[in-house]
């Protein structure tokens, strides 16, 4: 199938922004320049249209297998590619866990034909249990990109540095989701005024902090890697910062919903608010901001985590934790102020450093991995924006800045029906 992309600005380091054509031929770009009038099976044209390398992500959860009521491969491949994602690394908290090869290697398969490249995040423990590591060597040689325990966060120090020694051993990375579950475990929300008005019971930020520093302790024994995401508070940005400075292979990322909402939003008892970490302060959710432009963070993970109405449509206590998000992603980053060129350097270029993933090229002979966008337009948030098999968003009815009309991965052509 031959595509034509027809007046668009390509963003990249290594492209001069400029309006171009940019002819692809079964999933390979076969020519880059003005004025293309050559016949297509499909003409991409678009006001104010822009095209960079194809965006990824770290963390997202497509419950497949064992929770396919909530989402499906498939379905949460269209929710990443609606959003601009031509890659996603997938956490291993599915039913069964994603702990051993033949995990992996089903994840691989089963994803082989979709338009997104599935990246599976092996676990760092069996069934996620912080009590015993997996096989982290067989299942690199699967697939696994990097490894992580995903939303259960690893709380032993001792299996933390075995995990962090072995991964240095075959190259790799851990991700944790940092949060002390021994500090405040019945905690619905942060810890603080709002809390003590909504009569809930808090999480303090030290609960971050906390199981972060003793990371950096410990990576600073192994010299090892480490990505921390879901990074919540002003505290774990200095400490991260501080680490970084001192030259420890550490790296962090933040949830758009970090971002957009505070602990002030959840006077209306939101269960779609309901994440973890939990929303903080408002100084917290600026702070996040600054540690963006700063370079502090590197690069902002969708945390996509999709749920069945019955787990939402409750009280907040017993609503299940998370939000998706995939779709929104860009449009958030937008709103708050972060700037397009920006966003795709660190969802391009930052995350495929941190993981050792080649990053593609714009140019003739190389294989087609683009994401299509405006990032101008400012429009309200809708149902008919989302493409996952959920609608467990807190962003409907909101205003957001920037749209993403599709992707081009290879021979793989998704394009929105919502512009």
């Amino acid at each position: 199938m031959k595509v034509l992309i027809k007046n668009a600005v390509i963003i990249s380091s290594s492209h001069p922004a400029s309006s171009t054509d940019i002819l692809i031929d079964n999933g390979i770009i076969v020519q880059i320049d003005k004025n293309i009038n050559l016949s297509a099976d499909k003409i991409i044209e678009h006001k104010n249209l822009h095209v960079s390398v194809g965006w990824m992500d770290c963390f997202a959860n497509f419950c497949d297998p064992g929770n396919e009521h909530k989402e499906t491969l498939e379905t949460g491949s269209n929710a990443a590619t609606a959003g601009g994602y031509t890659e996603v690394m997938l956490i291993p908290n599915t039913n069964p866990v994603v702990h051993n090869k033949s995990q992996v290697e089903y994840i691989v398969q089963r994803s082989k034909n979709l338009p997104v490249t599935i990246h599976p995040v092996g676990a760092i423990t069996k069934n996620t249990e912080g009590k015993e590591l997996s096989e982290m060597y067989d299942m690199q040689n699967s697939g696994a990109i990097a490894f992580s325990d995903g939303v259960n966060s690893l709380q032993s120090s001792g299996i933390m540095l075995k995990a962090l020694e072995y991964i240095k051993a075959i190259d790799g990375t851990i991700i944790q989701l940092p949060d002390d579950k021994s500090i405040a475990a019945n905690g619905l929300m942060n810890e603080g005024i709002t809390s003590i008005k909504s009569g809930l019971p808090g999480r303090p930020a030290i609960s971050e902090e906390i199981l972060i520093a003793r990371d950096i302790e410990l990576l600073k024994y192994t010299n090892s890697r480490i990505h921390f995401t879901g990074i919540s508070t002003k505290r774990s940005l200095e400490i991260i910062s501080k680490a970084k400075n001192d030259g420890l292979k550490v790296s962090c990322s933040v949830t758009p919903y970090h971002l957009f909402f505070s602990d002030e939003d959840l006077k209306n008892y939101d269960t779609n608010l309901k994440v973890n970490p939990p929303l903080r302060t408002k100084e917290d959710m600026l702070a996040l901001r600054e540690g963006i432009k700063s370079g502090v963070i590197d690069f902002i993970a969708s945390h996509h985590q999709p749920q069945h109405w019955d787990d939402k449509t409750c009280e907040f206590e017993y609503a299940k934790y998370g939000m998706t998000g995939l779709e929104s992603v860009f449009g958030v980053a937008g709103i708050c102020g972060i700037k397009s060129n920006d966003f795709i350097k660190m969802q391009t270029e930052n995350i495929r450093n941190i993981f050792n993933v080649e990053l593609p090229q714009i140019k003739t002979g190389a294989k087609a991995n683009l994401t299509l966008f405006d990032p101008n337009p400012e429009y309200i948030f809708t149902e008919n924006n989302i493409y996952s098999k959920s609608r467990n968003s807190p962003y409907i009815g909101k205003k957001l800045k920037g749209k993403t009309f599709g992707i081009i991965n290879g021979d793989k052509l998704f394009l929105n029906k919502i512009n």
